[in-house]
């Protein structure tokens, strides 16, 4: 057992070495030979008769010599190494810097040239006419009348000491020719940029507008509209004046339909607009559909109406926000409200607090309107329910409350008074109607009327 795993040993020890060797003789045929073709196998785009055929090997080699030429030419050509391109790049920056140095100082040499003409005619019109003044009083007197024969339109222009306002006409005719440029290319974040900036608000108009309402919604994009506005909105502040009505309203409709109320919040409060009626009107509306941001498009509608001084608007806003201690602060601080006003603004905002407030005393001074003109109103343009919530209240305060709101309601007659009662008895209220009608009986020179008695003349009755 023993010798056979000696043996074993040594048969082990010999393929080992036989492997080794095997190892370093291939690794060094690598290394000599690192390409090679088995020549058993065809040469590729010959046949096998062509392969042993010495014309036709010479002639394939020239084809490849050829070929091999011509990619090393298109190698030269095609390519060049890094350094040549950041060489190159520095070349073309200073060519750059050169042309816009010519380009400048043509353009000054341009406006001497044409300075310099008109000074030659001014020369020529003196020398023709009886030359009664001097040359330099001349030039003057063409300085202040900016004309001269022939060259009207061009003379204001060329006397000024700033070039560019002699091509100014120009730089607007590129703008517009820009502007469209970017609108054909779909670039119309970049146009919305340009037309917010050129000069003299020359793209700010509805005619822009018109064209980018042209391009509509793009899927996956922001509105090309929405972004013109925004752009406008937000240089509104480098302008001297703000961006006019019709423009405003636009941006508002555009912003509100988008659904944007946080851009508009911003637009209205912080930005340079123009503001109308028409504008707080639209927002009113839009608060009406979206319920949850109703109070802050009131709001925002409420400070438009102000700043229009359309106060009955303000101060239905600040109604319908529930603000009813600042609406009569509103109230007293702006006295131009009539009392046929005051009606309308308890019909289209019948709150009890408000119509409380109204028909009382408020900060020492008399109420604004009559409690009982204002039930019967309420009851004649079908606000019965309202009217009915008032009757409740007053009812709850007793017979001296009624007494009191009676003798200081210097706006409502006897017969009113007795027409309150019927309704307070036709609604349930009887308690109520018997105190009204106890404190018309207890008023001095009164008289109930009998609904049967037609001969007595209501024109005869004395008023308290």
């Amino acid at each position: 057992m023993r010798v056979i795993e000696n043996n074993s040993s040594k048969i082990q020890l010999q393929i080992d070495k036989m492997k080794q060797l095997r190892a370093e003789y291939e690794a060094k045929e690598l290394r000599y030979h690192t390409f090679s073709k088995d020549p058993s196998k065809p040469i590729p785009g010959m046949t096998l008769q062509e392969s042993v055929n010495l014309v036709a090997l010479t002639k394939y080699l020239k084809h490849l010599e050829d070929k091999y030429a011509e990619i090393k030419q298109a190698m030269l050509k095609k390519y060049v190494p890094i350094q040549r391109k950041a060489e190159l790049d520095e070349e073309m920056i200073v060519t750059l810097k050169r042309r816009d140095l010519a380009e400048n100082l043509n353009k000054q040499l341009q406006f001497r040239h044409q300075r310099l003409q008109i000074i030659s005619n001014a020369l020529i019109s003196w020398i023709k006419s009886d030359m009664s003044s001097s040359f330099e009083d001349f030039v003057e007197h063409i300085q202040k009348t900016k004309s001269l024969p022939g060259d009207e339109g061009i003379v204001e222009e060329l006397l000024e000491d700033d070039p560019g306002k002699a091509k100014g006409a120009e730089i607007l005719l590129c703008y517009i020719e820009r502007f469209s440029e970017l609108m054909s290319l779909g670039e119309y974040e970049k146009a919305a940029c340009f037309a917010a900036n050129s000069p003299k608000r020359i793209l700010q108009n509805i005619g822009t507008v018109n064209k980018f309402k042209a391009v509509g919604k793009i899927r996956g994009k922001p509105f090309p509209l929405l972004l013109f506005f925004e752009a406008i909105f937000s240089t509104s502040h480098a302008y001297r004046r703000p961006i006019n009505a019709e423009l405003t309203l636009e941006g508002i409709k555009c912003g509100l339909s988008e659904k944007r109320l946080d851009l508009v919040i911003h637009w209205v409060t912080q930005e340079r607009l123009t503001f109308s009626e028409e504008l707080g009107d639209v927002i009113c509306d839009y608060g009406e559909q979206d319920t949850y941001n109703k109070a802050k498009c009131l709001a925002l509608a409420q400070m438009i109406y102000s700043e229009c001084g359309l106060h009955k608007k303000a101060l239905l806003c600040i109604c319908k926000q529930g603000q009813i201690p600042g609406a009569m602060e509103y109230i007293q601080q702006f006295k131009d409200f009539t009392y046929d006003d005051l009606m309308q603004l308890i019909k289209l905002c019948p709150h009890i607090e408000l119509i409380q407030c109204l028909t009382r005393e408020w900060n020492g001074k008399p109420p604004s309107l009559s409690f009982g003109l204002a039930i019967l109103h309420l009851f004649s343009v079908d606000l019965k329910k309202v009217g009915i919530k008032l009757l409740e209240e007053i009812s709850k305060g007793g017979k001296s409350i009624v007494e009191h709101l009676m003798i200081n309601d210097q706006f409502f007659s006897l017969e009113n008074w007795q027409e309150i009662a019927n309704i307070c008895l036709q609604n349930g209220f009887d308690q109520l109607s018997q105190d009204i009608m106890s404190i018309l009986r207890s008023q001095a020179g009164v008289t109930e009327i009998s609904e049967e008695d037609d001969t007595v003349n209501l024109m005869e009755h004395v008023f308290w």
